[in-house]
């Protein structure tokens, strides 16, 4: 028989090992990411109103000021630029990073990555680049789960299933969303079962395991609680009088969900054009964030809806009558400045961007169909929430994921079905035309060129 201390070890390394133990470290994990995230929030909500505040006051201001706002820029974009040079896991969103994580393709290392995303994300997105938080916010759970892990270790598949919830964490606790937040990664983070070189690196096996599922949801609602205890319950967007559309708006409906699956790719081109165009040109890597936070200086004063994630233009999009030649020049110059920030390489996310190209796509469809007599002007606000899930479903190509967002941060379910209807219209657009999921061919491209660096497997050192 053996001593009792033995015994006490044994049974709580049992205990461990259980599936028990995994789903409540998995709430732990989600606990710990929802108070990252929620500071993060606030310090991007901070940081916004600042800058609001300063483009404000500067045309009241002499001209030396404009200049010395210019110039603090520039500081930044240096800083930001030395940080992606510096520590490359913490370029763009992050996702196509903790794809390769989990494909075996890439390693990553949460000190001191993980504060130094969360500053560059602070100092790109909050200085008014056209990046969203959603990206950083999932990289940020990601690192919170390795941090844990380097704690209290996991073998193998296991670790990646803490992980990958800590990911759902993120979206869960950066869009108050956390049913999307389990889906999203299960549509997009977890590597394909037919991907052989996932499945050498074990990932792709047991993708909607009962064990998975209960780890993803157990993390990302404890992110959702942890934010809406201090940001509250109520949705991210607050759209109001919102009536279902009537059954003979079926075909504009569809029409919508083929638009968005045309712009979808074309908005993955320009991401992928301006990306080749900072190499082609020989910018320098040091300099290449200065470019767009010098082009926020004159948008900030003569077009500022497109600075900024935009979240504040799709609220203004349901409060705002705008003509359509404004919508129009608003999307084009999302689309144009989202490109040149994400391909700067610095620290943010496209969700938010691509969901405001899809409201103003929505917007201005129906905008087309309200003036031509097909529709009414009250249907407006429909088009738009529609646009921005069709969008998505376009860009990342996770349908689901995207109807699931949409209506959680919208907070209401009468539109369930025309969401359904638009994401499948453009899904089967996008899979016509051949467009591919955008962090996938990301990944691709960021293996690509750390492959040439490295001169073999592209991995990025740790340390």
């Amino acid at each position: 028989m053996g001593k009792p201390g033995d015994q006490i070890r044994s049974v709580i390394r049992q205990w461990y090992h259980s599936r028990l133990a995994l789903v409540l470290e998995s709430i732990v994990i989600g606990f710990a990411v929802g108070f990252v995230i929620v500071a993060f929030r606030y310090l991007l909500l901070r940081a916004d109103s600042l800058r609001q505040g300063i483009y404000e006051a500067l045309p009241g201001l002499p001209l030396s000021r404009t200049l010395g706002w210019s110039a603090a820029l520039v500081l930044v974009g240096l800083f930001l630029g030395w940080s992606a040079k510096a520590r490359p896991m913490i370029k763009g969103s992050g996702i196509p990073q903790i794809k390769g994580v989990l494909q075996g393709k890439m390693s990553m290392n949460w000190m001191p990555d993980l504060p130094l995303k969360m500053f560059t994300g602070l100092l790109g997105l909050g200085t008014g680049l056209s990046l969203g938080r959603e990206g950083p916010s999932i990289q940020i759970g990601a690192y919170i789960g390795e941090g844990v892990l380097s704690i209290l270790p996991r073998p193998g598949r296991i670790g990646k299933f803490l992980i990958v919830s800590a990911s759902a964490a993120g979206v869960s606790a950066a869009f108050n969303a956390p049913l999307a937040g389990v889906l999203f990664v299960l549509e997009e983070l977890q590597a394909s079962p037919e991907d052989p070189s996932a499945q050498a690196a074990g990932a792709g096996k047991n993708v909607f395991s009962p064990l998975f599922l209960a780890c993803a949801m157990g993390a990302s609602m404890a992110a959702d609680v942890t934010a809406g205890f201090f940001f509250g319950r109520q949705p991210v967007f607050d759209f109001r009088n919102l009536t279902p559309l009537p059954i003979g708006t079926i075909p504009w409906v569809i029409l919508l969900g083929i638009t968005c699956g045309f712009l979808g790719d074309l908005f993955k081109r320009l991401l992928y054009f301006f990306q080749s165009m900072y190499g082609y040109f020989r910018i320098p890597e040091l300099v290449r964030p200065v470019l767009p936070l010098l082009a926020s200086v004159p948008l900030g004063f003569f077009l500022y809806d497109i600075t900024g994630g935009g979240h504040a233009l799709i609220e203004s999009l349901s409060r705002q009558d705008r003509t359509l030649g404004m919508i129009g020049l608003l999307l084009g110059g999302k689309f144009l400045f989202t490109a040149l920030c994400y391909g700067s390489g610095t620290s943010g996310g496209i969700f938010l961007p691509l969901l405001a190209c899809g409201a103003l796509t929505g917007s201005g469809l129906g905008k087309i169909l309200a003036q031509a007599g097909l529709t009414s002007g009250e249907q407006l606000l429909n088009f738009m929430i529609l646009g921005m899930a069709a969008f998505f479903t376009g860009v990342v190509k996770a349908p689901v994921t995207g109807i699931l967002l949409i209506l959680e941060m919208s907070g209401n379910f009468n539109h369930l079905g025309n969401l359904v209807l638009a994401a499948l219209s453009t899904l089967v657009t996008s899979d016509l035309i051949a467009s591919r999921p955008v962090y996938s061919v990301l990944l691709e491209r960021m293996l690509a060129v750390q492959g040439r660096a490295f001169g073999g497997r592209a991995e990025i050192p740790r340390g």
